[in-house]
C-alpha cells in the first residue's frame, strides 16, 4: 500500500511549510507570489517513468527551439527541438511544446533547458501522486459539519470544535430580498452532519448530490475493476485514510460518503405536509405567484445561515440562525439519484441502511413526478442559489440510478424516452447531470443488457474523443477548449478527465489516460500562470483560497488550507467580486488570482474536490509500476 493512515504528528509537521514535503508534494517556505515564473511550464512535481512528459514554453520565436534535458548529475540525457504551436488564444501567449516522453530513467533533479530558459528541478519516478487521492479525500473530513475535527486525524493546526451541532432548523418564513413572502412550515428537522459546501457554511442538496455521486461512483468503478481482474483495489481500504471511522471494516471512502448521505436523507420533507411555492417559475424576481402543493417526500433545497457570515468565521463561531429553504424539484431529484445509488452500494454492507436509502429514493422520485416544476427561485441572502431552469437531465439521471438499482420498467421507460439517452455526452456539472446517468448505465450491470450497456460506453468514448480533439486546439495541450472559462473551470477539467478515464477503461487505449495526465499536468503547474491549483502540491501551490476557516491570510489565528484542496480556477466570464474585476481583461487561462477575496476565481467546493479524488485515484492506481 503506497500510503497508510496519517499519524497526527506527521500532519502537524506538514503544517510547517517545508521546502519539500513527503511523497512528492512540495510546499514553499516563501509566499508563492515571490517566486519568479519560468517560461518553461510543466508539472511542478514531475512525471511517471512510463508516462507522457510534456512542457510548454512561452516564446515569441517562430522557429523551433533546441531543448536539452539534463539528468540528476547535470549531464544531457536527451535533446530535440520544440514544436511551434503559435499564438494561443487561451493563454494569450505564443507557445512551443517540448515532448520528452521517451526518457524513462528515474531521478530527482531533472531540468529542461529550452533556448536560454531553464525549468525548475523535477522528478521522474513512480508514485508521485500516490498521496494525492488521500489528501483530496481528507478535504471532506476537514469540512464536516456537526462533529469536531480532531488533531489526531488532521494535526493541531486544522483541528476545530464541532460546527452546528446539533443542527435543528425550521423553514424560512417571511419576505425574501425581492419582497416575496414565503409561508414557512410547522416542523423542525434535525439536519446535523453533512459537508459544508464551499467557502461558506451552507449545506446544499443540489451541489451535495454530484459531489456524493462522484465519490460513490469511484467505489462502484473500483468494484467493477476488482470483479473483472479478480482482485480488489488498494485505494481507500478500511484504515487507509485518517478519519474517525477507520478500522470499522468498511471502505474509508464509503465512511466519508455516508456522512453526507445521512445529511441528504434528513433534508426530505415529512409526509403529509403541504406548502405554497411558485410553480413553473424559472427565474426569481418580485411578485412571484404562489400555489399550494403536496410537498411530502420533496427535498429542501438547502440549509444555511439567514445572512452571510463574515470572513473569517470558523463553523463553531457561526451564531447566525440556520434555516431550511423551500423544497425544489432539482434538490428532490438529486436526493432520488444518490439515495438509489446508496441503496445498491450498501446493499450487502448494511442492508438496513440500504433499505432506508431505497425508501427515500422512491419517495423523492414520486414527489418529483408529482411536482416537476418547482424551481429554486427565491432570492435569499446568506447562501448560494443553485438555481436550474432545465431539470430534464436530473430526471434522466435519477431514472438511471433507480433503474440500475431496481430494474423496474417505469424507470426504463423514462430513460428511453429522454433526449439525454442518446445525446452527446458532455462534461457533468451540478446543473448538467445527464452524464452521471450515462456513466451509471455504462458501468453498472443492469436490466439494459450487454448490447445497450456497450452502447452507453461507446457514447462516453465518443465524448472523450472530442475532449482529445479539444486538446489539440490549446497551446497548453489541455483537453478543455471552451469559448470562455466559467466559474469552477478546474472542475470542468477534472470531470473531463474522469470521462477520459472511463474511456480508457472501456477501450484499453492509452491515449485516453494520456489525456488525463495532460489535465493533471495543467492543474499542477503546466499553465501560463505557472501555478499549482492544488494546495500543498507543487512549488507554487494554492495558498489563499476563499474559505471562512482556512483564512490565515485574513487572520493569523486561522490556518492555511491543508494539502489537497483544489481552487475553482480561472474564470473569464462572470465578474462577481472586486478581485475578478481587477484581473480582467485577461486571456481565459490567465483570469485567476490566489486571493482569499476572489470567491469567483479562488473558492473551494465539494463538487470540485470530488472529481479530484476520482482522477487522482485513477492516475495513482493505473500508473505502470516495475
Amino acid at each position: 500500500m503506497p500510503f497508510t493512515r496519517y499519524a497526527g504528528a506527521l500532519l502537524a509537521g506538514l503544517a510547517v511549510l517545508a521546502t519539500t514535503g513527503c511523497a512528492g508534494s512540495r510546499r514553499p517556505d516563501v509566499p508563492s507570489g515571490t517566486i519568479a515564473r519560468p517560461s518553461v511550464r510543466l508539472n511542478q512535481l514531475g512525471f511517471a517513468p512510463d508516462g507522457p512528459k510534456r512542457a510548454v514554453v512561452a516564446s515569441a520565436s517562430a522557429a523551433p527551439l533546441a531543448w536539452r534535458l539534463m539528468g540528476p548529475g547535470g549531464a544531457v540525457v536527451a535533446e530535440g527541438r520544440t514544436q511551434v504551436f503559435g499564438q494561443d488564444r487561451y493563454s494569450g501567449e505564443h507557445v512551443h511544446q517540448a515532448d520528452f516522453s521517451d526518457v524513462e530513467a528515474p531521478g530527482e533533479n531533472y531540468r529542461l533547458q529550452v533556448g536560454e530558459a531553464v525549468s525548475r528541478p523535477f522528478a521522474i519516478r513512480e508514485g508521485l501522486l500516490d498521496r494525492l487521492p488521500y489528501d483530496a479525500l481528507a478535504y471532506f473530513y476537514h469540512n464536516r459539519a456537526g462533529t469536531p475535527i480532531e488533531a489526531r486525524y488532521v494535526g493541531e493546526r486544522w483541528a476545530r470544535p464541532a460546527g452546528h451541532a446539533p443542527e435543528r432548523a425550521t423553514c424560512f418564513s417571511g419576505a425574501d430580498e425581492s419582497g416575496n413572502v414565503w409561508p414557512g412550515c410547522d416542523y423542525t428537522l434535525d439536519v446535523s452532519g453533512g459537508w459544508y459546501d464551499a467557502g461558506d457554511h451552507g449545506k446544499y442538496v443540489v451541489n451535495g448530490g454530484i459531489a456524493l455521486w462522484t465519490l460513490l461512483n469511484w467505489y462502484e468503478r473500483e468494484a467493477q475493476v476488482a470483479q473483472q481482474q479478480q482482485q480488489g483495489g488498494a485505494l481507500f481500504r478500511d484504515g487507509s485514510a485518517s478519519i474517525p471511522e477507520a478500522g470499522n471494516g468498511v471502505s474509508d471512502l464509503l465512511d466519508e460518503a455516508r456522512w453526507q448521505t445521512e445529511f441528504m436523507l434528513s433534508m426530505q420533507v415529512p409526509e403529509g405536509n403541504r406548502t405554497r411555492v411558485p410553480v413553473g417559475v424559472k427565474r426569481g424576481g418580485e411578485n412571484l405567484p404562489f400555489s399550494e402543493i403536496d410537498a411530502s417526500g420533496m427535498a429542501h433545497h438547502k440549509v444555511a445561515d439567514e445572512r452571510w457570515t463574515s470572513l473569517p468565521t470558523a463553523p463553531h463561531e457561526d451564531t447566525m440562525t440556520r434555516l431550511l429553504y423551500p423544497p425544489s424539484t432539482g434538490a428532490t431529484l438529486n436526493l432520488a439519484a444518490v439515495a438509489a445509488q446508496c441503496a445498491r452500494v450498501w446493499r450487502q454492507i448494511d442492508p438496513a441502511f440500504s433499505a432506508r436509502c431505497m425508501e427515500a429514493a422512491e419517495r423523492a422520485w414520486a414527489a418529483a413526478r408529482r411536482n416537476p416544476e418547482i424551481y429554486a427561485v427565491g432570492n435569499f441572502t446568506g447562501s448560494g442559489g443553485y438555481g436550474d431552469g432545465d431539470l430534464s437531465d436530473e430526471f434522466y439521471w435519477a431514472a438511471a440510478e433507480l433503474f440500475a438499482t431496481t430494474g423496474e420498467a417505469q424507470y426504463r421507460q423514462v430513460l428511453t424516452t429522454s433526449p439525454h439517452h442518446a445525446g452527446a455526452v458532455q462534461s457533468p456539472t451540478w446543473g448538467s447531470t445527464a452524464a452521471l446517468g450515462t456513466i451509471t448505465l455504462a458501468l453498472v450491470p443492469s436490466g439494459l443488457g450487454a448490447a445497450e450497456q456497450q452502447g452507453q460506453q461507446q457514447r462516453i468514448v465518443a465524448g472523450a474523443e472530442g475532449f482529445l480533439r479539444d486538446r489539440e486546439r490549446v497551446g497548453y495541450h489541455v483537453p478543455f477548449a471552451p469559448e470562455n472559462y466559467a466559474w469552477g473551470s478546474n472542475s470542468d477539467v477534472l470531470n473531463r478527465a474522469m470521462l477520459l478515464g472511463l474511456a480508457h477503461d472501456f477501450t484499453g487505449e492509452e491515449r485516453f489516460r494520456a489525456g488525463m495526465v495532460d489535465a493533471m499536468d495543467y492543474l499542477l503547474g503546466r499553465n501560463p500562470l505557472d501555478q499549482s491549483y492544488i494546495s500543498g502540491w507543487g512549488v507554487r501551490a494554492l495558498e489563499h483560497p476563499h474559505h471562512r476557516f482556512w483564512a490565515n491570510t485574513a487572520d493569523g489565528r486561522y490556518p492555511p488550507p491543508p494539502p489537497g484542496a483544489v481552487s475553482g480556477g480561472p474564470n473569464s466570464g462572470r465578474l462577481a467580486d472586486d478581485v475578478a474585476r481587477e484581473v480582467h481583461p485577461c486571456a481565459p487561462m490567465g483570469c485567476w488570482r490566489d486571493d482569499i477575496d476572489a470567491y469567483s476565481l479562488n473558492e473551494v467546493a465539494i463538487n470540485w474536490n470530488a472529481p479530484l479524488v476520482w482522477v487522482a485515484a485513477y492516475l495513482a492506481e493505473s500508473e505502470p509500476r516495475d
